[in-house]
């Protein structure tokens, strides 16, 4: 029988892979806290390079989703968050001084 752990352990549906390969690459632009920019930085593939890896390696369907995720959410670029967290932020403080 195997003895168990003093330490916890934490179970994640979708754990990051350990290395900057294929796996790593899919599993981040599925995730939407990283944008293009990070991939790019960590991994040398840019936005055209992720979509031709996804389209391949991922089900017809499944790519689908994603690109339509991907092209509704402005978080896979920094310029767009930026520039629609300014919006956000502007329309609170409008929204504090009513």
């Amino acid at each position: 029988m195997k003895k168990k752990s003093l330490i916890p352990e934490t179970r994640v549906k979708n754990a990051e892979p350990k290395k900057y390969d294929e796996n790593w690459i899919i599993w981040a632009a599925w995730a939407d806290r990283i944008t293009f920019e990070e991939i790019k930085e960590k991994t040398g593939k840019n936005e055209s390079q992720v979509i031709k890896l996804m389209r391949k390696n991922l089900k017809r369907s499944s790519f689908k989703l994603w690109r339509k995720r991907v092209n509704n959410t402005s978080i896979k670029h920094r310029k767009k968050f930026k520039i629609d967290r300014k919006k956000i932020r502007k329309k609170i403080r409008i929204s504090d001084i009513y």
